[in-house]
């Protein structure tokens, strides 16, 4: 008897979203995250798009009464912060949950409820500064949020406040699906698939999501110290109390200048993906596109004073971060020379795609070129702050990130419907879209020669920019018609398009092995590769598959199965169980949500019981995941026997938190950078008040954390483990109480920046003391409810790797406390 239908049906039934609006709000799997963060993204582009046409309509004509300026200030902000936080980062982090599964032979992410958890928050974050939009409250001060600005004096309501929050709340997002991303590329793709096996677009968003590890921790923080500022009065940006407004900017630029890169890296995988296919050649100089995404990587993190040629910065960095910004060009012409290298050898196909990849190449260049003129400073200094700068961020984000999304549309599109589109009106949709475009911005260039500043809401007749402005508002409107058109094709697709056969574009990357539209399960049979995974026979992994091989083809227990592998050979290193549906991440996000609106409103002790829901939701989420008995190797297929994920050194959960910490490390080096920035550069340093404390209590307090991760070290090895998880409890009360008494005796952090750093400093610590005592009673519940054995040890080596970090951050941050006083000339 055939059992191949019959465990199809299993696979379907295991992996399914359950029926019903409970259902959908309790999915998980990566497919359906995938799309909600796509469609998501897109109603937040329409939203930015809309917006847009505003603008161009109070600028087509001189001293236009169409929007008063107080209502121009918040068009023109929310335009930016949509467009760059609601739209192209999780755009491209809806199409990497969507895709790098797929691409890596793979069933699912390695964490679906934070999947899950990431697409809430972003849905909600998003929803509070759209909400605030329609309510006349929205942020009015630019989507660079630049102090004194933004501060209270000159914003004195809360639209300040809804974009530093909400934008937090979205960053949660970004920052969980980073480690998502980072720790699935690393440990979870198919048997064989070595990193020099690994398809191009999953180094790219390998590369992209490390960025965003390191890049976003600094725009986070900034945003937690201007909110604090604004609504307890310690003075980080403020110079008559020893502030400093252009550490913001600082910070700002530190994730601003690399999230450029961020936008453009996923969508020039795409290009790299797309283009091999459509020409019907392999792609040419695999291995330097690599080492030339990692070049670009690096140099984006050393060059964000790009953004700050103006400000005062003395000349001789100057002309550093100036050479860093022109040096950036090389990498990128690797890439486009590799493409143009890999379109001439083979035989391109002129389909919609590859349409769409040509009017990237050529909107893309021109941005490109303009980026190198900005880069040179004494060109910057007559361009910055009008429609140059305008025009050049639209050449590079548009044509870099837009045009290669469109290709990618029409290229993926069938993957999900299962349909061909309308070919005819998607290339008319193309033209209008290419031809609005540059009618629009190429336009700008002009006018910013000429002298338009941006953000101004009106104009004199006599400043010579009418025509242009009107001809460039005209061209938005044909922009706007060109994607209402694509709107029109995809609407229309579902009735009218035509059934795709599998594998339409005879491509040769693994996410075309599949049905169409994609089952929820992926793969039947998780296949090995031998190859790299861009230049597979798509077809005879198909006839593989349909003949039983492959790894985990039978269902076991209802679990849910992918397989780990080592993250450098891809080798099969064990089985990794997957949750199944859950409304948790949905619970939690909500009580998140419940957190930043009650700050928001200042409603702080809500705050502080949304923030104990929120725990409580962390801990019970935690609780109950995993298994109660050891099950040893088991059957995997293909004659492998393999462990549970649960019962191995190396398993995702352990890489996850490393990434996490290096990401919290980030935050705290920019914190210690913003302090000695303070002391270096911002006035009124000294204070004439320091703290005034005896020494032995920072000495004290860090002895005690020291002790504490001496005896986490014995938790592991010990045969009776309760006795040790109550002293550890007890032992972190008890710093966090010390902590607390020496942030008590600091001179009022409203007077001075020095004492509000040292404030933060120690409530870093406090704050990362208290998750401890969370990852504790985690610990003593899953012991007791017979999670943890000597082989299901993860969640204790958890707890040893959080102690160690906040042993370190802790130590450093009580000694600058300690020190500072001396070495700003206060102490004795």
């Amino acid at each position: 008897m055939n059992d191949k239908p019959h465990r199809l049906e299993e696979l379907t039934s295991l992996w399914a979203t359950p029926p019903g609006w409970k259902g959908q709000l309790s999915s998980v799997n990566h497919t359906t995250i995938g799309l909600r963060f796509m469609i998501t993204a897109a109603v937040f582009f329409g939203i930015g798009g809309i917006l847009a046409m505003l603008i161009r309509a109070q600028l087509a004509t001189p001293d236009s009464a169409f929007l008063g300026p107080e209502i121009y200030n918040q068009i023109f902000t929310m335009h930016g912060t949509i467009m760059m936080f609601l739209f192209a980062i999780p755009m491209l982090e809806g199409l990497s949950i969507y895709l790098i599964p797929k691409m890596l032979g793979a069933r699912d992410l390695a964490f679906p409820r934070l999947t899950a958890y990431g697409y809430w928050c972003y849905l909600f974050g998003g929803a509070i500064l759209i909400v605030a939009l329609l309510l006349g409250v929205a942020p009015d001060t630019g989507w660079f949020m630049y102090t004194p600005l933004s501060s209270n004096i000159y914003t004195p309501g809360i639209n300040a406040d809804i974009w530093l929050l909400g934008v937090t709340f979205v960053e949660i997002s970004a920052i969980t699906l980073a480690v998502e991303l980072t720790v699935s590329i690393l440990k979870m793709r198919a048997p064989g698939m070595s990193l020099a096996r690994m398809p191009i677009f999953a180094w790219y968003i390998l590369v992209t999501s490390s960025m965003m590890v390191v890049g976003f921790p600094p725009l986070i923080l900034g945003s937690i110290l201007l909110e604090i500022e604004r609504a307890a009065g310690l003075p980080f940006f403020d110079p008559d109390r020893g502030g400093d407004p252009l550490l913001w900017q600082h910070l700002f630029w530190l994730f601003g200048h690399p999230e450029v890169y961020i936008i453009f890296l996923p969508a020039a995988g795409a290009i790299s993906t797309m283009i091999p296919t459509c020409a019907q050649n392999p792609l040419v100089g695999y291995r330097a596109i690599i080492a030339a995404i990692v070049t670009m990587a690096f140099l984006s993190f050393g060059i964000w004073v790009h953004h700050m040629f103006t400000t005062g910065i003395p000349h001789l960095a100057l002309s550093f971060f100036a050479i860093g910004s022109a040096l950036i060009a090389i990498p990128t012409a690797i890439q486009f020379f590799s493409w143009l290298a890999t379109i001439a050898k083979g035989k391109p196909q002129w389909n919609v795609p590859m349409l769409y990849i040509f009017g990237f190449f050529a909107v893309f260049i021109i941005g490109g070129l303009t980026g190198v003129m900005v880069a040179m400073v004494p060109f910057d200094w007559q361009a910055h702050d009008t429609h140059f700068i305008v025009a050049h961020l639209h050449y590079v984000l548009v044509g870099g990130f837009v045009f290669p999304l469109l290709a990618a549309l029409y290229y993926w599109l069938p993957h999900v419907t299962g349909k061909h589109n309308l070919e005819k009106m998607a290339i008319i949709g193309f033209w209008l879209i290419f031809i609005g475009f540059n009618f629009t911005f190429l336009i700008m260039h002009i006018t910013g020669l000429l002298g338009m500043p941006r953000r101004i809401f009106t104009y004199n007749e006599t400043d010579g920019w009418t025509v242009l402005n009107l001809l460039s508002s005209i061209g938005g409107f044909i922009l706007t018609m060109g994607f209402a058109v694509i709107l029109m094709d995809l609407f229309l697709q579902r009735r009218f398009g035509h059934d795709v056969k599998r594998n339409p574009w005879n491509a040769s990357t693994l996410e075309w092995a599949m049905s169409l539209p994609a089952p929820t399960y992926n793969f039947k049979a998780i296949p090995e590769i031998t190859t790299r995974a861009d230049k597979l026979n798509i077809d005879a992994i198909i006839e593989n598959m349909k003949d039983g091989q492959g790894y985990l083809l039978k269902v076991r227990h209802k679990w849910r199965e992918t397989l780990g592998t080592d993250a450098v050979s891809g080798k099969p290193d064990y089985i990794i169980l997957l949750p199944g549906p859950t409304c948790l991440p949905l619970y939690t996000a909500l009580a998140t949500g419940l957190v930043v609106l009650s700050l928001l409103f200042k409603v702080y002790w809500l705050a502080l019981v949304g923030l104990v829901i929120v725990s409580g939701l962390m801990v019970f989420t935690g609780c109950f995941a995993g298994l109660k008995k050891d099950h040893g190797a088991l059957d995997a297929g293909m004659k492998a026997k393999l462990p549970l994920h649960t019962e191995v050194m190396n398993s995702p959960p352990w890489l996850a938190l490393c990434i996490t910490l290096f990401a919290n490390g980030t935050l705290f080096a920019s914190l210690i950078f913003g302090v000695f920035y303070l002391w270096l550069i911002a006035p009124n340093w000294p204070p004439e008040e320091i703290l005034n404390l005896p020494v032995i209590w920072p000495i004290v307090a860090i002895a005690l954390m020291a002790g504490k991760a001496i005896i986490v070290r014995f938790l592991i090895t010990a045969s009776t483990k309760t006795p040790i998880l109550i002293l550890l409890f007890a032992l972190k009360i008890v710093v966090m109480s010390i902590l607390a008494i020496i942030a008590f005796k600091l001179p009022d952090p409203q007077t001075h920046a020095y004492s509000a750093a040292n404030f933060v400093l120690i409530s870093y610590v406090i704050l990362h003391l208290f998750v401890g005592v969370l990852f504790t009673v985690s610990n003593f519940i899953r012991l007791k409810t017979g999670y943890v054995s000597p082989k299901r040890n993860l969640d204790l080596r958890l707890t040893q790797l959080w102690t160690n970090y906040t042993v370190a951050t802790g130590t450093i941050a009580i000694s600058i406390v300690l020190i500072l006083p001396y070495i700003t000339g206060g102490g004795s």
